[in-house]
């Protein structure tokens, strides 16, 4: 049995999913936002629209009884500039918003991995069976809904306006043109309209079913965390070799300690302190085992230990190794290092005194 998509798909593999080209995008919005803006432009440019053809029909009439016309005269360059003058704002304003349209539905993407040839595409008997199977039939369906209610709204539109349509032949040639152009401006916004809705709708549909393929089992996602962040058993066996690296330096730091505060049996801490040093250092810590250990290099190497257990467990919890203990227990250590200083004053002192009295230290006159 499968395994369910039950998981929530994770920024690297929307990540993955953008370098495919595989984002929620709308055809059909880019283009309701073209028409629209296409209409927009015609709506507003369509007062001055009966004037200047007018105008450039008279300017021709005039020209054609004086002189012949050319496909290099006047005339034609009358008319281009009036063909220009209505294609281009509208093409360019249709271009721009079609453009903003996809851009804000996910961004300008560059996916090579969308454009290498695939063979498979130019397989005609994958092409029937993608028109006829239930991907192919839906995509059709959704194409006709929206061209159903534009001729729904048309028909509608010419049932409305049936009376005004049938006494336009006692209009005149402005009159009928305003009645045209009227009726196509209701058919045009109101189609717009549905077209706007439907786009949106359909980038709706195609964010859901995006993110219906994004979901992973839980089986992907340990897959994608192995990928990312390595295998978990390779990185708990690094930690603990690195946490053995960090024990054996700490046990040969805890040689040139000075002291040694002890719990006296769970934690111990290495001071080290030299007449040129700002505060002591912690060398070594450790607890149950390290602790130990640290405590048998110092009896080894002859280093003082000292038993706090209150400022052992400060030390512990507070300083990290190679860190100068804070302030507030100077006292507290300083109190420590009088007694170890002052017994190893004295631990000398007795040695040169048993030195002298010795036969080998009095020294033989010659």
């Amino acid at each position: 049995m499968a395994e369910q998509k039950s998981e929530q798909p994770t920024p690297r593999r929307r990540q993955k999913a953008r370098e495919r080209g595989q984002i929620a995008r709308s055809r059909d919005l880019a283009s309701a936002f073209a028409m629209a803006g296409a209409f927009g432009v015609l709506v507003w440019q369509l007062r001055d629209l009966l004037r200047h053809w007018s105008g450039t029909l008279r300017h021709s009439i005039d020209l054609a009884v004086s002189e012949n016309l050319t496909i290099t005269g006047p005339v034609m360059f009358w008319n281009a500039s009036e063909v220009l003058r209505w294609l281009v704002p509208t093409t360019g304003v249709a271009f721009v918003l079609s453009l903003a349209a996809s851009v804000a539905q996910g961004g300008f993407i560059f996916a090579p991995e969308a454009l290498s040839p695939k063979f498979e595409r130019f397989s005609p008997a994958a092409k029937l069976q993608q028109m006829f199977s239930l991907t192919g039939l839906s995509g059709l369906l959704k194409s006709l809904l929206p061209v159903a209610a534009i001729a729904y709204i048309g028909a509608a539109v010419l049932r409305q306006h049936w009376d005004e349509m049938a006494r336009s032949s006692y209009l005149g040639l402005r009159g009928f043109f305003q009645m045209v152009s009227g009726l196509l401006l209701e058919v045009g916004w109101k189609s717009g309209v549905v077209l706007l809705a439907w786009s949106a709708f359909d980038y709706f549909l195609n964010w859901r079913k995006l993110e219906s393929d994004l979901r992973m089992t839980r089986q992907e996602m340990r897959d994608e965390m192995k990928e990312t962040d390595g295998n978990p058993a390779i990185k708990g066996r690094v930690r603990t070799l690195q946490r053995e690296l960090r024990r054996r330096q700490q046990l040969r730091a805890a040689a040139t300690a000075t002291v040694v505060v002890t719990n006296p049996t769970h934690f111990a801490v290495a001071l080290r302190y030299e007449i040129d040093m700002d505060a002591p250092v912690v060398v070594a810590k450790g607890r149950d085992l390290l602790a130990q250990k640290i405590k048998e290099i110092a009896r080894w190497e002859g280093i003082p230990t000292m038993e706090n257990p209150p400022l052992a467990q400060a030390l512990y919890r507070a300083v990290e190794v190679g860190q100068a203990i804070p302030a507030k227990l100077y006292a507290a250590v300083a109190e420590i290092l009088v007694v170890v200083f002052r017994a190893q004053a004295e631990a000398r002192q007795r040695e040169a005194q048993r030195r002298a009295a010795s036969p080998e230290g009095a020294g033989v006159p010659r």
